[in-house]
């Protein structure tokens, strides 16, 4: 048997094989991932919004970032490349067993409450200049970006965390191709939050941190 992980096979690593459980019938994941999935969406819509507002009525914001980000370039086309993170949201129940998809959700909630708590500790203040791009469809997108995204809420990055904790989970289930696939992807969300203008690099590295930390804290037995 080959090395890697297969949705319906096992995986060998070490000389040590991990069987992964067959896929459980697709309406089980389905209604699986609709209950957590809104519990993970109660989290998030009730602590992002909510510490993005208190943040911002603060006047002190710290300043997370070295001088020399600031000259990083703004390339609006990577704006899909932000926006693809919503893909990978409705990949879990297609690829993941309830076991997974309940650790994947609990995941999700702890590193928001956690998030949360950072942001109310450390207000950041985002170095980058908020600009309009000149043409109109990029400048649409940006403007509706703008208008529900405060820039303050920013160590660590939320879409850094929930992009890498569910490609790690997808990965863990994934053949070769598509674990290769799920990581380039990966690191193309992750860069465009900094090519978009919307993180810095410590931002985009205690996202990862934490998507790694939640996933080693949780790690145990899935059925």
């Amino acid at each position: 048997m080959p090395l890697g992980y297969s949705c319906m096979g096992s995986y060998d690593h070490s000389s040590q094989a991990t069987v992964l459980r067959p896929l459980q019938p697709l309406s089980t994941r389905l209604s699986t991932f609709v209950l957590w999935g809104s519990l993970v969406g109660l989290a998030f819509f009730s602590i992002y919004p909510t510490t993005n507002w208190l943040t911002g009525l603060g006047s002190r914001h710290y300043s997370l970032f070295f001088e020399e980000e600031l000259r990083l370039p703004f390339v609006p086309e990577f704006i899909w490349l932000y926006l693809s993170m919503y893909v990978l949201f409705i990949l879990p129940p297609f690829l993941l067993n309830p076991g997974e998809l309940k650790r994947l959700a609990k995941e999700l909630i702890l590193a928001t409450c956690i998030s949360g708590i950072a942001f109310l500790i450390l207000p950041a203040q985002l170095g980058f200049s908020r600009s309009l791009p000149a043409e109109d469809l990029y400048r649409g997108i940006f403007q509706s970006l703008f208008s529900v995204d405060q820039p303050f809420n920013l160590v660590p990055s939320l879409h850094v965390v929930y992009s890498t904790s569910i490609s790690l989970a997808l990965i863990a289930r994934a053949n070769t191709f598509v674990r290769r696939l799920l990581s380039v992807w990966l690191v193309l969300i992750v860069s465009s939050t900094v090519l978009v203008h919307q993180h810095h690099l410590l931002d985009v590295i205690t996202g990862v941190a934490l998507a790694l930390l939640m996933r080693l804290f949780l790690e145990k037995k899935i059925d």
